[in-house]
């Protein structure tokens, strides 16, 4: 686990409540025990247009370009921003390890379902629960500037946008 104090980086807006853990890694991926091997299927359903196997790459399937996550834009980020009661649904530890595999090192939401709260902590990916005003704001500001980024500073309990 890569530990931190401060997090600058880019932000993936996913504007969407109640995204459960098998939306965030479905259960067809969960045949492994290993920690690794998740992150190319994050989202599975959303960033592909067909059906994904274990062992089929990303670069062997369609991408639906109109995700959020396929956007040039919002390639590399490492924070994501999503809605209230995110990580709802089953109490799978692997829909944290393919987000952090897949690169995000924060998830900023209005609330997270609390078994997938308690998982971030226990593997390193730290959950930001903000108003939801200031959500909708991080939204607003990422959709004026796809580049946005925003620093998360644990010591000090700011997120600051950086434009």
């Amino acid at each position: 686990m890569k530990a931190f104090t401060v997090v600058t980086g880019r932000v993936a807006p996913l504007n969407r409540a109640n995204v459960d853990t098998d939306q965030i890694i479905p259960k067809q991926y969960l045949k492994s025990i290993h920690r690794t091997g998740f992150g190319d299927y994050l989202f599975d359903a959303w960033r592909f247009e067909d059906e994904g196997d274990i062992g089929v790459t990303p670069n062997e399937r369609r991408l639906n370009r109109s995700f959020v996550l396929n956007l040039p834009e919002h390639q590399g980020a490492e924070i994501l921003v999503a809605g209230r009661n995110f990580g709802c649904g089953s109490s799978r530890e692997h829909a944290v390890w393919a987000l952090m595999e897949y690169g995000f090192r924060c998830v900023v939401a209005e609330s997270f379902a609390d078994i997938f709260f308690s998982n971030c902590f226990k593997n390193g990916l730290l959950p930001i629960v903000l108003d939801g005003e200031k959500v909708e704001e991080l939204f607003q500001l990422v959709a004026q500037d796809p580049a946005l980024s925003i620093t998360v500073d644990l010591p000090a309990h700011n997120v600051l946008s950086r434009q």
